[in-house]
């Protein structure tokens, strides 16, 4: 006759695992929606940011190439772009996702294409913008929307100097100033 003490297992069963993991799931799933609008902000502050870079990025390509250099925007069929290039106004086109086509000698020095289906889309007041190689100045002076499929918009003031102020209208996203 056996008259050992029984021995107590420790551990989770499987049930337990099942029922802490269906607890996750509906706590995700109740959560996760409320984190789209916080994504969709980010996209925007990344899309202005990464703008803002690419026009500084213009500004010495224009110096460093002695050459003065545009960024062209465009618009159709909901998809947006713009295209740092070389040459007259209108040579590059950037309305395709295999990159710039460019006319004339004009080289695109740098493309950003905005699907019609993306999250993010751009537009500007200014079909066009020159940067002078010799001040680095730009003309005509633009301001380029940043607008994701929802309200989150933030808007990219481009002055004579080059410089950009990133601004929100009604104050939508937090942490910029008003416009």
């Amino acid at each position: 006759m056996n008259t050992a003490p029984a021995r107590r297992h420790s551990g989770i069963s499987l049930i337990e695992s099942l029922i802490t993991l269906v607890i996750i799931a509906l706590t995700l799933g109740l959560t996760l929606p409320s984190f789209e609008p916080l994504r969709a902000r980010k996209g925007v502050e990344g899309v202005g940011a990464q703008f803002e870079t690419d026009v500084q990025l213009a500004r010495s390509l224009a110096v460093a190439r002695n050459q003065s250099v545009r960024i062209g925007f465009e618009e159709a069929a909901g998809a947006s772009c713009y295209v740092v290039h070389s040459g007259p106004r209108g040579a590059c086109s950037c309305l395709r996702e295999s990159g710039a086509t460019c006319t004339g000698g004009a080289e695109a020095l740098r493309v950003v294409y905005f699907g019609a289906r993306g999250a993010v889309q751009l537009q500007s007041n200014s079909p066009s913008m020159l940067i002078d190689a010799t001040r680095g100045t730009v003309t005509p002076t633009a301001t380029v929307k940043v607008i994701a499929r929802g309200s989150d918009m933030l808007h990219q003031v481009i002055n004579i100097m080059g410089r950009v102020r990133s601004c929100s209208p009604s104050a939508v996203l937090p942490g910029y100033p008003r416009c």
